[in-house]
């Protein structure tokens, strides 16, 4: 029993020294400054990312969804930042879909409903011209849509959903733009 203990608070102890030595080598991935104090290079790489507006038909619905994937992108790329030279270009296809979760059966009109976004993205390097790293994503999110009478309320609904989706195919891709820059894979 007491060897037991003895072999368990060994092991703890050694656990806590090999962590006490690797404590120093972490560093979060969006960090302003880096240990030795310089700029961090991954923010520097993902500044240098373009994104040229998606090509969509002009004044399709897809089209303002395409808007919004773009700009969050770019926020969250950029943030406030300006001037930097494109290094690569990042080129966005998606297609979209909804689906009826619930029919009300007095009405036979959906009551809440999935909008999906499927993105297909390629990070080009321009000196090059050449495709360093292509990925896919997707966005599923659900909404619910009132009475059959409100319909300014429904179609506002949709374009929340529309919304919500668009930030969450920029934030999957801005991760995997993080991944690949601090990694290179």
């Amino acid at each position: 029993m007491l060897s037991a203990r003895i072999r368990i608070a060994a092991r703890l102890v050694a656990v806590a020294s090999l962590a006490a030595l690797t404590a120093g080598c972490f560093q979060p991935m969006y960090a302003e400054r880096t240990l030795d104090g310089q700029s961090s290079a991954l923010r520097e790489k993902l500044m240098g990312v373009e994104v040229p507006p998606v090509d969509k038909p002009n004044a399709s619905r897809e089209a303002r969804v395409g808007v919004e994937v773009r700009n969050a992108l770019a926020f969250k790329l950029y943030g406030t930042a300006t001037g930097a030279p494109p290094t690569h270009r990042l080129v966005l296809r998606f297609t979209t879909s909804r689906s009826s979760l619930m029919i009300d059966q007095a009405t036979a009109l959906p009551t809440s409903e999935n909008y999906g976004i499927d993105a297909q993205f390629n990070l080009i390097e321009i000196a090059s011209n050449k495709s360093v790293m292509t990925g896919t994503t997707f966005s599923r999110v659900s909404y619910d849509m009132p009475g059959s009478y409100q319909r300014f309320a429904r179609a506002r609904a949709f374009r929340d959903a529309e919304d919500r989706a668009a930030q969450e195919i920029a934030d999957n891709i801005q991760t995997r733009l993080a991944s690949f820059f601090s990694t290179g894979t």
